[in-house]
């Protein structure tokens, strides 16, 4: 990338290995000696990738505001109310971020599953691609391809799963 140019990848599909790749992304930025933040949506407390992700710290730095342990969908109406304001905290924090242009890269994890359940708009997510500023790359992942975003960003990579073989 450029570092006098913003640059917004998206990275969306049915496939496993979205976060992966944004994650390998903020790893050779990190190398790269550029600040490298991940926030994470929908993923709940609890997993190995958390683990792995902290002890990447302080190259790189991972931010949830997930409360409960348990994946979204599992939760009850009123942890679900909870757990959506949570996740409003967490994009403010991301737009504060990107306003103050507090790190190089900052990986979105999972945001654009927000919209399919209903936490957020496809729309409400602009004003963060608009935030971003010159030298500061935004990197969002999530299954939902979120085609509505596609002008506002610079590459968007869908990653699917087909099977050839029965």
């Amino acid at each position: 990338m450029d570092k006098e140019k913003r640059y917004v990848h998206m990275y969306c599909g049915t496939g496993w290995g979205k976060s992966s790749a944004a994650i390998g992304r903020g790893i050779k930025a990190a190398c790269a000696g550029k600040t490298v933040f991940v926030v994470q949506f929908l993923k709940g407390k609890a997993g190995s990738e958390l683990d792995f992700i902290k002890r990447l710290e302080p190259e790189i730095k991972l931010f949830t505001f997930d409360k409960f342990e348990e994946q979204f969908a599992e939760l009850s109406e009123e942890e679900k109310r909870e757990e959506m304001m949570n996740i409003r905290n967490g994009l403010n924090f991301a737009k504060k971020v990107l306003v103050t242009s507090e790190c190089d890269v900052l990986i979105l994890d999972e945001i654009l599953g927000l919209p399919q359940k209903g936490i957020i708009t496809q729309e409400d997510i602009i004003p963060l691609i608009e935030a971003v500023g010159d030298g500061v790359e935004l990197i969002m992942t999530g299954i939902d391809r979120c085609e509505a975003l596609w002008p506002y960003v610079d590459e968007v990579t869908e990653v699917r799963t087909d099977y050839l073989r029965e």
